[in-house]
């Protein structure tokens, strides 16, 4: 229900919006005028369109799997730039000569956040499906969306009463609601999005689990992770002072010599290694150095719990000696740990990895 209220909020203003963006868009291409050239505006409507499309499928087929492990931040991301190609529609009458220019930013821009929406919609809806009743609760939220956007139509046509007399009039409260409806919208997406508890394992939600399980001995449940998560719209959690990063080695990269070793004694029985290495920000140039697991091929969720667990304690000052006591420690706390969350009621058949991080070693007999 917190999800629900919030949700109302963000459809009633943002269905409003868009039925004055359209409204200034067809006053925009002389609809109602004498003067219009219809075909001088079909031809614009399908060009904008036509690039609306081909960069909703370039978004879609380059972001790949961060729809699973970085969701909130995808699904609010896009509501920003939803947002912003409202307004952009807004201004269309102000620049009717530009129209063609303006509706294509803004349908690119509207394409992708509706690219974000169905592919973030159904995760969203299987973390309140607690019953497997995935496709009862998709139809309930497809009806409430129905039913809070007509009630934003009835908004935005009580708005155009108000001004029907007077077309200047109009356009300036148009432009005056325009920011207050918007910081409504994205608002409550915001907060609507806190009441959304996804179940499935990623590496930033491990990390959570793992640190209170280090701390306390205690698995953090999908609602708790979920607030200490956040949205993270920034980027502004877990910056650890030895963060961790799930991938390969990167020639780019500085490998430490205390690493060396663990490099040149692995094995096919090790179904991954930990090392350090020296990165640059990209902000400051500064280096700063991480702690980098590397799976092996062929290894599951357990090795990933087990290698995040052990990479979590390591000291770096202190390497040579700490990483065979957190693997040993790891691995005597790997079967209570993952017994505890699949208790929690956490998915545990896969860990969700981003694109770099699903980069795996073999190992290579060169004879």
């Amino acid at each position: 229900m917190g999800y629900l209220r919030w949700k109302f909020l963000h459809r009633l203003f943002s269905s409003s919006l868009q039925v004055l963006a359209t409204q200034a868009m067809f006053r925009a291409i002389g609809i109602g005028s004498s003067q219009a050239l219809s075909s001088a505006a079909a031809l614009n409507w399908l060009l904008k369109d036509g690039l609306g499309r081909l960069s909703r499928c370039i978004y879609t087929a380059s972001l790949g799997s961060t729809f699973d492990t970085n969701l909130k931040m995808v699904r609010f991301s896009t509501s920003i730039l939803f947002s912003l190609s409202i307004g952009i529609e807004l201004l269309t009458p102000l620049f009717p000569q530009k129209f063609l220019l303006l509706a294509t930013l803004a349908n690119v821009a509207k394409s992708i956040s509706l690219a974000a929406y169905i592919a973030t919609g159904s995760a969203i809806h299987r973390s309140f499906a607690i019953a497997d009743n995935l496709g009862e609760v998709s139809a309930k939220a497809q009806l409430q969306t129905v039913c809070f956007d007509n009630l934003g139509l009835v908004l935005a046509g009580l708005l155009n009463v108000l001004g029907r007399n007077n077309r200047r009039f109009q356009t300036g409260v148009t432009f005056v609601i325009y920011p207050i409806f918007a910081a409504i919208e994205l608002f409550s997406i915001y907060q609507a999005l806190k009441h959304v508890h996804l179940q499935t394992l990623t590496k930033n939600r491990l990390e959570i689990i793992i640190d209170a399980w280090v701390r306390s001995g205690y698995v953090p449940s999908p609602a708790e992770v979920s607030h200490e998560e956040g949205v993270d719209f920034l980027n502004l959690k877990g910056n650890k002072a030895w963060p961790i990063r799930i991938g390969c080695v990167d020639p780019g990269f500085q490998t430490s010599a205390f690493s060396l070793p663990i490099l040149q004694c692995l094995s096919d029985k090790d179904p991954y290694f930990i090392c350090v290495e020296t990165a640059h920000s990209n902000w400051t140039r500064k280096p700063k150095q991480r702690i980098l697991l590397s799976l092996q091929e062929g290894a599951g969720t357990s090795e990933i719990i087990m290698g995040l667990l052990q990479a979590g304690g390591v000291i770096p000052a202190e390497w040579l000696r700490a990483v065979d006591d957190c693997r040993r420690r790891a691995a005597e706390d790997l079967p209570a740990l993952s017994e505890d969350i699949r208790r929690r009621g956490w998915a545990t058949k896969n860990v969700l990895l981003s694109s770099p991080e699903q980069a795996r070693y073999t190992l290579v007999d060169d004879g």
